[in-house]
């Protein structure tokens, strides 16, 4: 049996992975749902979405209502349309570019990572960051295809600092970076064996 052999996850690890994944998932849409329904309403005047007007600017395609606030001094639920990635980055790019970058990345993270899980790579900490950097991807590629914009509304609150608005599955791919990078730290990828320095005796 070969090492990869040994070392490939069963189907109970496999189930665990698409049950976390569906957790996951489930609890990003429902909690953007609630944004879109408790933090906006809709917009009579909206223009095309994601397009900047002449002056550069992006329309939101709701109207936000109030603030609410989580935690006191800490986190505030704060409507936002992210026309960017995770934690608004890349959102003044050209459509193309986001269409390429996003599209891009949630197709390697769905073909990619199961892969690498089902063959037993990484440990602990890999097996734990699959489940949500899928989840991650899969609710902000549902809120493009349906929105064409990403749902944020958890705000740090600005009396701490300026930070940008994000939602459930930014933190989920977030922790998810952050543990493939404490796998990577536990499980060096080993290096590559020098070749002997005299050949084998033949085989009689």
């Amino acid at each position: 049996m070969s090492q990869l052999e040994q070392h490939r996850r069963g189907a109970r690890a496999l189930i665990i992975m698409l049950v976390c994944l569906a957790v996951y998932t489930f609890a990003d849409l429902a909690s953007k749902e609630w944004a879109l329904d408790a933090l906006s309403r809709e917009n009579p005047n909206r223009s095309p979405v994601c397009e900047p007007d002449a002056s550069g600017r992006l329309s939101y395609q709701r109207l936000p209502l109030p603030s609410r606030s989580i935690v006191d001094g800490v986190l505030r639920a704060t409507y936002a349309e992210n026309c960017g990635a995770a934690f608004s980055m890349l959102r003044s790019a050209p459509g193309w570019l986001r269409a390429l970058v996003f599209g891009v990345a949630a197709l390697g993270a769905a073909i990619v990572l199961p892969v690498m899980f089902v063959r037993g790579s990484g440990g602990r900490p890999f097996a734990g960051a699959v489940p949500l950097i899928l989840a991650g991807a899969i609710g902000n590629l549902s809120d493009r295809v349906r929105h064409g914009f990403v749902v944020d509304f958890i705000q740090v609150d600005p009396k701490l600092f300026s930070y940008p608005v994000f939602n459930v599955a930014d933190i989920w791919l977030a922790i998810g970076v952050g543990l493939l990078l404490l796998d990577g730290f536990k499980n060096p990828t080993p290096s590559t064996p020098s070749a002997p320095s005299t050949p084998p005796a033949p085989v009689t």
